[in-house]
């Protein structure tokens, strides 16, 4: 059993290339984004400001997450419903950096990440995979790519998922949370110590996939079976 950890800013593809990864290596994928994304939904549907520690904490009793694999993808359920590209939309990745900043939410959904690898080979994604979540990763990466680079993926995205948005408007959002996850006082996006840097601004997705895949092989040997 192996674990890799994959970190990065908003764009540079970490849950596209997480999944291609985890099909290539029969191991389990998980989208820890999407779970502060639901958390950042819930908070929404309740009028609470996602900056309010103690509103969204006090929210987090009636709030129910349950994580499945359904046709080899995660599904997250919010209190038994699944709001699929719901939480995906520009204003959720700006609500999920703000109730990621707030320790109680990062204490509510720690014990789910933890137990799932526990159980499993898995590859994570998220901002703070190799640093708090799981330390001991066999494999950490540092994932980016330039603010423009980003910027044209996640607008490129979400253009595809049929929302109207502005590629300036994705640009500007996109350098909005990047300060506010970097500069953060709890759990801020930063590579681990130990973790290998890979900029993939100019890599392809098949690339950038071989090129993780060959990281994981040099660090964790025999256990890769392609």
């Amino acid at each position: 059993m192996f674990h890799i950890a994959i970190d990065g800013p908003g764009g540079a593809g970490k849950s596209t290339i997480a999944k291609a990864v985890a099909k290539k290596l029969d191991i389990l994928y998980v989208d820890t984004g999407a779970l502060y994304r639901t958390v950042g939904l819930f908070v929404k549907q309740n009028g609470v400001d996602p900056k309010d520690s103690e509103g969204v904490g006090a929210l987090l009793p009636k709030l129910s997450i349950e994580v499945k694999y359904e046709n080899g993808a995660q599904v997250v359920y919010l209190n038994g419903v699944n709001y699929g590209d719901a939480i995906r939309t520009p204003e959720m990745s700006m609500y999920a950096s703000a109730v990621s900043a707030i320790p109680s939410v990062r204490e509510f959904l720690l014990e789910a990440q933890k137990e799932i690898a526990r159980h499993n080979s898995v590859i994570m994604d998220g901002r703070d995979i190799g640093t708090v979540i799981l330390p001991d990763a066999d494999v950490k990466i540092f994932l980016t790519a330039s603010p423009e680079c980003r910027a044209q993926r996640r607008y490129k995205e979400l253009c595809e998922r049929g929302q109207s948005v502005r590629y300036e408007d994705v640009l500007a959002e996109m350098n909005s949370r990047d300060n506010a996850d970097s500069s953060r006082e709890i759990a801020p996006t930063k590579a681990a110590d130990d973790a290998v840097l890979l900029d993939n601004s100019d890599l392809t997705l098949e690339e950038s996939v071989a090129a993780v895949i060959a990281i994981a092989k040099e660090k964790v040997g025999g256990e890769i079976r392609e």
